[in-house]
């Protein structure tokens, strides 16, 4: 008898030792009650939704949200076309822009991992034209000439990572970075025909800096000299890194620089507002709109793919596993930590934070909107955004197509009707 009652207790603390096994979740269907949500609550994001396409805010929206893995909220409302009043698919394909800069960020850590270089080496050790920075002291707006100082110490790698390397952004930035961009045929890259990144990254590093590196926080085109950066480590175009990489490995199957022929009909229209209500437009920030479509052998790590919402959530749902999908492990997790942290210090983005490719919303930050401190995200131009809510194991995507006076109050609206539906 206490022969068995010694087994029984050595057996029972071997099992307590022992280590469970961590499983990642992969994302499933769910609803509503398995993801901790309430039905009831989530409606009132059903019919606010199809109020702002009553009310022509929008002309439609895929919104998609995951707890715990679960599927808990994925519907579209309104029209991809609204003369037809063709509905909007939400499995459409959609331009995600500067959501590409996450994925190129991605890329940049999964070959810091393999030693490629460290977070201080200089980018002029790989693109020698970045070796004699300089950086802009005088403009004169009459005839774009200017002046410039020598930069205090180069630019790294991690001074591109959290866009405090004083690079400018072409097109969309300042007055400043427009001009001296554009008379260098530096662009925004997402319609681009001629010329090639490594080209246009080179020519980069001879332009003056908007200002001394780590001094600010400046939007601009780092991430695009990522993307090059990838080219140069890894011996692959861009586009190839990122099909063989990261979308195969997660079975990303609908992301792309170039949408393919077969897939080019779920390409999403693109709206606009004037003064008569909303259109549909075929420019925007002076190129074509359909350059999804158009074969292309420039690759913008900064805002060049095109995807699903759904597809976007695997990549976010990797994130938020701590690097691993699906039994795929792109990052350590310790990498994922770094990139969803602070890495600028006291500079500040409205209270909030940036990290490696991710703003990061602070305790300050928190108590503005629901989303808990920790939370990283960002968005794109063309008005899709998301954010990933570690605390509560939480994915949130809302992707549009369009630009209009009323983007700023339906992201926010959607994030409070998101937050008020958690019920456990």
């Amino acid at each position: 008898m206490k022969h068995n009652s010694l087994l029984l207790i050595l057996f029972l603390i071997f099992s307590c030792s022992t280590p469970t096994e961590k499983t990642s979740p992969n994302i499933t269907q769910g609803n509503p009650e398995t993801g901790g949500f309430s039905s009831e609550r989530l409606a009132r994001l059903d019919s606010t939704m199809n109020n702002w396409v009553k009310n022509e805010w929008i002309n439609g929206a895929v919104g998609l949200v995951i707890r715990n893995g679960k599927i808990v909220y994925y519907k579209s409302v309104g029209y991809n076309d609204l003369e037809s009043k063709t509905p909007l698919d939400k499995e459409g394909i959609f331009r995600i822009a500067s959501q590409t800069k996450a994925i190129t960020s991605v890329a940049v850590m999964m070959l810091y991992e393999e030693g490629k270089f460290l977070l201080e080496d200089p980018v002029s050790k790989f693109i020698p034209s970045f070796a004699n920075a300089q950086v802009l002291d005088k403009f004169n707006d009459k005839d774009t000439t200017y002046t410039t100082l020598p930069a205090k110490r180069k630019v790294t790698i991690r001074d591109l990572l959290t866009h405090t390397s004083g690079i400018g952004y072409a097109q969309i930035g300042s007055k400043e970075a427009n001009s001296i961009y554009a008379k260098n045929k530096i662009t925004a890259g997402l319609d681009v025909s001629e010329g090639t990144l490594a080209d246009a990254m080179t020519r980069l590093g001879e332009l003056p800096l908007m200002h001394q590196p780590g001094a600010q926080w400046t939007y601009g085109l780092n991430t695009d000299l990522l993307g090059r950066l990838v080219e140069i480590w890894s011996g692959k175009t861009l586009e190839d890194f990122f099909k063989e990489r990261i979308f195969k490995p997660l079975d990303m199957k609908d992301t792309y620089f170039n949408v393919p022929e077969e897939k080019r009909s779920r390409l999403v229209n693109f709206f606009m507002e004037d003064s008569t209500g909303l259109k549909k437009f075929e420019t925007a920030l002076g190129g074509d709109m359909n350059f999804p479509i158009h074969k292309k052998s420039y690759f913008s790590g900064g805002g060049g793919l095109s995807s699903t919402i759904f597809d976007y959530a695997i990549f976010l749902q990797m994130m938020l596993n701590g690097g691993e999908y699906n039994g795929k492990r792109l990052l350590s997790r310790n990498t994922v930590r770094m990139m969803t942290m602070n890495q600028i210090g006291e500079l500040d983005l409205e209270g909030n934070k940036f990290g490696l490719g991710f703003g990061i919303v602070t305790e300050k930050g928190s108590s503005l909107f629901p989303h808990q401190a920790g939370t990283y995200s960002w968005g794109g131009a063309f008005s899709t955004t998301y954010w990933v809510d570690p605390k509560e194991n939480m994915v949130v995507l809302l992707y549009r197509q369009m630009w209009g006076a009323h983007g700023t109050d339906v992201d926010q609206t959607f994030k409070v009707l998101v937050y008020q539906a958690i019920n456990d």
